[in-house]
């Protein structure tokens, strides 16, 4: 994520990078970053709390403005509406996310058929048939 940012920003393009995890965050050192205390894989809010969202992006986006040292870290002042628990189970339970796949997977058969009508059979980025 940094030396990616790192390399756009010396190319003359602006970046912000958001994350959860303050550690690897810090390790990265990208040029701007905003932080934001909630579980992995909430890094722009609750689900289904579009104006908590929005009010996250808003005020991470604000760093472009706000942060004129490179490396600085935004610190978000959101509260995940649960409570602090997440971070025990994460401490002690370590990664319970799904399991990660090479192809697409899908919630209902009729998301796979929309989804295979809507794309081409090859994808014009990685090239690689679909």
């Amino acid at each position: 994520m940094g030396l990616i940012a790192r390399n756009a920003e010396a190319a003359g393009i602006p970046t912000l990078c958001m994350g959860s995890a303050l550690d690897i965050m810090r390790a990265a050192n990208p040029p701007r970053a905003a932080f934001l205390d909630f579980p992995l894989g909430h890094t722009t809010g609750e689900p289904h709390q579009p104006q908590l969202q929005r009010d996250i992006l808003l005020q991470a986006l604000a760093g472009f403005s706000e942060l004129t040292t490179p490396g600085v870290i935004k610190m978000l002042p959101f509260r995940w509406s649960h409570g602090d628990g997440w971070k025990e189970t994460a401490s002690n339970d370590g990664d319970t996310r799904v399991e990660r796949h090479d192809t697409p997977q899908y919630q209902f058969e009729e998301d796979r058929i929309l989804a295979e009508q809507n794309n081409p059979e090859v994808c014009e980025v990685c090239e690689v048939s679909a």
